[in-house]
């Protein structure tokens, strides 16, 4: 189907308005940080969750609501609080590669990061630009990682100059920051939503390449930076709020339009 720059705005607009309200949050990762009202819960819960999210979605859900009773659904707490013992209790926990060694790290560095640098938004605005977050995120990682750590946990956070698209964290980026809509918290009132970059995995990447919205083949930093574009193009204040079109699209629909 072809569409003119006008009906593909309309067409994405309408699909937005469909899938981001409440009934999304039920069977997306968004739903464990819903679980709870405290920024800073929220922010960890968020991370964590977005951490693992990649697989089968159940499954995602259900390691990531396994994790927060292993924090005794107090994340900020557990983080800011935890002992060695209270480490040792994960050591059960394992989704996909990420393991219990990664979880005790990742934990640790939360807790330096609120310590020391005033929690993740600190650093994110820190080190945001006038075009977008992607070079934050990277600074972000250099931080993250500056305690003793095994080199196979770094893995789990992705940084855009070493050309990923970084889907789970940008994913977390829209969680905290963009505002409109129930799904998203907009708890990050520093950074701007103009600055959001979509989540760009297999689903939003083939659905955006059907509908001419992005080119390249891989999704990479360089298919990211292409699709941002474009997005942008129609809608340079809230461009990623066509995530949710795209997603949609691609997971619910299957791409049948």
């Amino acid at each position: 189907m072809k569409f003119s720059q006008a009906e593909l705005k309309e067409f994405l607009d309408t699909k937005v308005e469909i899938y981001n309200t409440p009934e999304f949050i039920e069977s997306d990762p968004v739903k464990i940080p819903h679980l709870f009202q405290k920024k800073e819960d929220i922010e960890i819960a968020g991370f964590l969750t977005a951490t693992i999210a990649w697989g089968n979605r159940k499954s995602i859900l259900k390691n990531a609501e396994r994790l927060m009773k292993l924090m005794d659904m107090s994340p900020y707490d557990f983080v800011i609080n935890h002992d060695d013992r209270d480490l040792e209790d994960l050591n059960s926990f394992v989704h996909r590669t990420f393991n219990a060694t990664d979880l005790k790290y990742f934990i640790r560095a939360l807790k330096n990061i609120y310590i020391k640098y005033e929690g993740p938004e600190a650093i994110f605005q820190q080190y945001s630009n006038q075009e977008n977050l992607q070079p934050a995120i990277h600074h972000f990682k250099s931080i993250f990682f500056e305690l003793p750590h095994e080199k196979r946990t770094e893995k789990h956070v992705s940084d855009p100059l070493k050309n990923s698209a970084a889907k789970r964290i940008n994913m977390y980026l829209r969680w905290m920051v963009r505002r409109e809509g129930d799904v998203d918290f907009g708890i990050w009132k520093s950074l701007s939503p103009a600055l959001l970059s979509c989540p760009l995995d297999v689903h939003s990447g083939n659905i955006a390449r059907k509908l001419g919205l992005l080119k390249r083949k891989m999704n990479d930093a360089k298919a990211l930076a292409e699709l941002d574009k474009n997005l942008r193009k129609m809608d340079s204040e809230d461009p990623v709020k066509y995530d949710y079109a795209l997603f949609g699209l691609g997971v619910f629909e299957k791409g049948m339009f």
